[in-house]
């Protein structure tokens, strides 16, 4: 009996031990990391890349979300793509539902002109938020800058469904309903962006092409 209660007060003081001693490892490591992503939130305001990109690299690790997305965007400010479409995808392995890091995926393949890694993240993002109409609203306008007015329609009329008052929104269905010789659709999409802004160049410039 006398040796099982030794047992169990070794086993206590050793749960009892442990914990903050790791803890305190814990702590002191994140503290690091929090204070390299402040050095580097300053070194970015001042403009200077290259610094916000060293300061987050003292404390980087591969299996973090938030370095690797970090540094997808630092290092597409510094026009390093190459390394920023490797920065944003770790983070996407890592959080695989995360619709932030496909947005600034978008960003250096844009640059780069990889226009189907663009589209690719984009159609990823709507299949995990149908509804998410800045996602929709750039595929349409992608369409819509290619002249495929007909892919381009649903993706517009989907923000506009969404956003029926919205000047933007309005104005792109209504060129792309333009387009498409839907002339009466594409009027009253005008003047309904004109109830938004009054005045707005857009919808009068559509309208005067409609006369």
């Amino acid at each position: 009996m006398e040796f099982l209660k030794k047992i169990i007060w070794t086993v206590m003081m050793t749960l009892w031990l442990w914990p903050p001693q790791q803890m305190t490892g814990q702590t002191q490591n994140m503290n690091k990391v929090i204070s390299q992503f402040q050095q580097s939130y300053l070194e970015e305001a001042s403009g200077d890349y290259q610094k916000a990109i060293d300061a987050l690299k003292e404390v980087y690790d591969e299996k973090s979300y938030e370095l690797n997305l970090r540094l997808g965007w630092l290092t597409y400010q510094r026009g390093l793509f190459t390394e920023s479409i490797a920065y944003y995808n770790k983070a996407v392995s890592l959080m695989p539902y995360a619709v932030e890091p496909r947005f600034g995926l978008v960003y250096p393949a844009s640059a780069m002109g990889n226009w189907n890694v663009v589209i690719a993240q984009y159609e990823k993002i709507l299949e995990i938020c149908p509804n998410q109409s800045v996602a929709l609203h750039r595929l349409g306008l992608i369409y819509y800058g290619r002249e495929d007015y007909h892919r381009a329609l649903p993706y517009f009329e989907k923000v506009v469904n969404l956003y029926p008052f919205d000047y933007d929104a309005l104005i792109m269905l209504g060129w792309t309903k333009l387009k498409l010789n839907r002339i009466n659709e594409a009027s009253v999409l005008f003047q309904k962006a004109l109830m938004h802004t009054p005045g707005g160049s857009s919808a009068l410039e559509g309208l005067e092409q409609i006369k």
